[in-house]
């Protein structure tokens, strides 16, 4: 475990917690952990922007970084979020290519920063660290499938009622049963890929049949059950 300092705290950062890294020998640890780089991002805060060169993989200390798709004609599409733990930015890596999507820090996040290199020498050298970014990249790929599907063949209000599901899957709930991410309605919209009115429309006819409560950005869930049904989920 690596200490880091900043002029008002010291961060401790364990890798070894993190599903990339959990397979590295203790030389390998700590060959990346001697050339990571940590940053504090400010809510709203870009770490790098569709169409540039991405020069090394971002790791989620804390906080939520949002991955989206900018159209052609200025609309965004949500791809996912990242939360601690969460890699991102390592597809471009792989394919030397220019990043196919944005990324932006939801909340106030702590990221840190692995050079290329360092990723590709142990893609090249350690089989447990190239299975285990194998598998995120075709998990992500089958999350990128089912988004396809649900655009094509589920209607606005099942995909609303499926998203609140995931992001309670991805993030869980309080202790008051609000899901543990605060959206605001333009992101809610760009998530199902929809317009903003009619979210704010769904989001009440939700409210109305008792499905969620609205407390600011915040989401209670108050039927889950109910939730699935209407979401076309089959369980």
């Amino acid at each position: 475990m690596k200490r880091y300092f900043d002029s008002n705290d010291i961060l401790c950062i364990d890798l070894k917690k993190f599903d990339l890294f959990k397979d590295l020998t203790e030389p390998e640890l700590q060959e990346i952990e001697d050339n990571i780089k940590l940053s504090k991002q400010k809510r709203g805060a870009l770490i790098y922007s569709q169409g540039s060169e991405i020069s090394g993989v971002y790791i989620v200390i804390n906080g939520i970084l949002k991955i989206f798709k900018t159209g052609a004609e200025g609309k965004d599409q949500i791809i996912r979020f990242a939360k601690m733990g969460d890699p991102v930015g390592f597809r471009s890596v792989m394919t030397d290519e220019r990043a196919c999507t944005s990324v932006e820090s939801l909340t106030e996040s702590t990221v840190c920063f692995i050079p290329k290199e360092n990723i590709l020498k142990l893609y090249s050298s350690n089989s447990l660290f190239s299975k285990t970014m194998l598998r995120i990249l075709c998990r992500e790929l089958g999350d990128a499938n089912d988004r396809i599907l649900n655009l094509a063949q589920k209607t606005v209000r099942e995909r609303l009622a499926e998203a609140i599901l995931s992001l309670m899957d991805a993030f869980d709930l309080d202790e008051e049963q609000r899901l543990r991410i605060a959206l605001t309605r333009e992101d809610l919209a760009n998530l199902v890929g929809t317009a903003t009115e009619s979210i704010i429309r769904l989001l009440s006819e939700f409210k109305h049949d008792k499905l969620i409560e609205i407390q600011g950005r915040y989401i209670k869930l108050l039927n889950v059950q109910q939730l699935i049904k209407v979401a076309n989920i089959r369980v």
